[in-house]
């Protein structure tokens, strides 16, 4: 395997596949089967899922709703996904901690960076929720923290999308697809991968980011196993 402890950033929008909102049972378990295929080749794996599919914190200002009460609910709206992602992981009969930003402590254990690396190296897959417990940062920068903090080898994006495109592929179909780009090309090209503040961290800790469809079955072990799947963000 190419990589041995990676950082898998899911959108909570995928998870609600072909539903309108919520979760859907097959999506989620087809990424708790693609998890469980990796894990069984001693790969350790943390996991920071969005909340986009209960809540965005980020839209509900015109709703009367301050931003940072607004991006608290956005983030207990990453525990409902994460919790659901452990019990579909449990399920298959593989090892999780929830770790959580936010102190719930009958439902998560908090999140201790010491902690979280020795379940990392017990094996079990780390599943983080509630982004970095502040308001005004998105689950983008609170996966290249936690990455960072980790001592993850990659921060590997799963999206609905087979890469970075020079534009937006499914609005113009002239968009050609990117296998590798350096963090100074994203920068000038203008192109949108995560938040800025995800991506400045990202490149000042030489940490390279992987996009690809997380939605194509066996896409994870390939990624994993270093097949050109997806586009390599590199330093």
């Amino acid at each position: 395997m190419k990589y041995k402890r990676i950082l898998l950033k899911l959108s909570g929008e995928a998870l609600m596949g072909e539903q309108l909102a919520g979760i859907d049972p097959k999506r989620i378990s087809q990424y708790a089967q693609e998890i469980k295929n990796i894990v069984k080749q001693n790969v350790q794996v943390a996991v920071v899922i969005g909340g986009g599919n209960f809540f965005r914190g980020i839209n509900v200002e015109e709703g009367g709703i301050d931003r940072a009460q607004g991006d608290y609910m956005g983030m207990l709206a990453t525990v409902f996904n994460s919790m659901a992602l452990q019990s579909a992981l449990e399920g298959i009969d593989i090892q999780t901690r929830l770790l959580s930003a936010i102190k719930m402590e009958e439902i998560c254990e908090p999140y201790i960076r010491r902690r979280a690396i020795r379940h990392l190296e017990k094996g079990r897959v780390v599943i983080l929720g509630a982004g970095t417990g502040n308001p005004y940062f998105t689950t983008d920068t609170a996966a290249s923290l936690r990455a960072i903090e980790l001592e993850a080898d990659v921060i590997l994006k799963g999206t609905r999308v087979d890469g970075i495109y020079s534009a937006d592929p499914e609005k113009d179909k002239s968009a050609t697809k990117y296998d590798k780009i350096s963090f100074s090309e994203v920068y000038e090209k203008g192109l949108k991968i995560m938040d800025l503040t995800a991506f400045t961290l990202c490149n000042e800790n030489k940490l390279p980011v992987i996009v690809f469809d997380m939605n194509k079955p066996g896409n994870l072990g390939k990624v994993i196993a270093g097949e050109t799947v997806g586009t390599l963000v590199e330093f």
